[in-house]
């Protein structure tokens, strides 16, 4: 008999957890419209909003009466915003350690991460690149193993149980081709820092421009009437386009949130395998435990642990069998 890989059920808008990305060069205004979206988010509560700062402290420069009172405006709110909560990220900036930062920030009860900036995860010190570069051989770089970490950082970042905001350095980018025998440099535009297919991996991305007063939208699913469709140019983002997006995802079924936030907690723990798995599962309320065995949701994560496992006996972290599987849970 088989075994059921895959949850399978009536399509509802439920439970949503958005990963939005913005791009731009210095002074494009991604850094205070990511926190404006992200007290939105969190309806207002800056006990919410949780900040991952791999910019040297970067991201202290708006903990301001400033940034509170926008906030306090943008939404109606009776008096400023409260703080956000705010952690660093130093070097090396590996995917193993932009995991282990995001699950700290989860299990803290934070309800809306922004991360600033995502770009050092590909090409920062103990990033993608080096990890490529490192593992080099006769001039080849290991790509597969870069390419393995990479795949399970975003494995977290996709099925976290908060809502992420990651932005990411942009710069311009050329290619060179042998046109008539001589090398011609083709420029490529401005383009973000990241893993080519990153910004599509998301549930909604955009480059920003001129301090945060205009964006091109690269994706936008499912959002498209709040951040608007693809290849429109909009105007500033601000804490009510946060809480509209908000409002939007609380509009569906309602969901229990002790329920929801195991199951998350569950698809995030999955990757380490078997036996983290049964630990975080044997901590869990018998309530909660029987409502993830009702719809499914235990078996199939269960199987994940074990394809997890089976792969890195294999020695193919990342291979062909965790492709498949990503495809079949729809989290890669």
């Amino acid at each position: 008999m088989s075994q059921q890989v895959v949850n399978i059920r009536q399509a509802k808008r439920a439970g949503a957890r958005l990963v939005i990305g913005l791009s731009g060069i210095s002074g494009s205004g991604k850094t205070k419209t990511g926190l404006l979206l992200a007290y939105g988010l969190a309806n207002g509560n800056g006990s919410k909003v949780g900040f991952l700062d791999t910019e040297n402290r970067r991201g202290s420069l708006y903990a301001d009466n400033d940034l509170y009172s926008m906030v306090q405006q943008q939404l109606g709110l009776a008096q400023p915003a409260e703080p956000f909560l705010i952690a660093d990220l130093d070097a090396p900036h590996s995917p193993q350690r932009y995991t282990d930062a995001i699950l700290a920030f989860q299990n803290a009860g934070v309800e809306v991460l922004v991360i600033d900036s995502v770009s050092h995860e590909w090409e920062g010190i103990g990033g993608c690149e080096e990890i490529a570069e490192r593992g080099a051989v006769r001039g080849s770089k290991d790509w597969k193993t870069a390419k393995a970490e990479h795949k399970k950082f975003m494995n977290t970042l996709l099925a976290s149980n908060m809502h992420i905001i990651v932005c990411l350095r942009a710069r311009e980018k050329v290619k060179y081709e042998k046109i008539g025998g001589k090398t011609e440099v083709i420029p490529q535009g401005i383009l973000p820092v990241c893993e080519k297919n990153f910004m599509f991996e998301l549930t909604a991305s955009m480059m920003m421009w001129d301090g945060g007063k205009s964006r091109d939208v690269v994706k936008s699913s499912g959002v498209e009437a709040i951040l608007g469709e693809v290849g429109q140019a909009q105007g500033y983002l601000t804490a009510d386009t946060g809480r509209q997006i908000r409002a939007w995802v609380d509009g569906g079924e309602f969901l229990d949130p002790d329920v929801e936030a195991a199951r998350n907690h569950l698809r995030s723990i999955s990757e380490q395998g078997m036996d983290a798995y049964r630990t975080a599962w044997g901590k869990m309320a018998k309530k909660v435990r029987d409502a993830l065995m009702a719809d499914g949701s235990h078996e199939s994560l269960k199987l994940a642990a074990e394809a997890f496992d089976k792969a890195k006996v294999a020695g193919q972290p990342g291979g062909e069998e965790l492709d498949e599987l990503n495809k079949e849970l729809g989290v890669a």
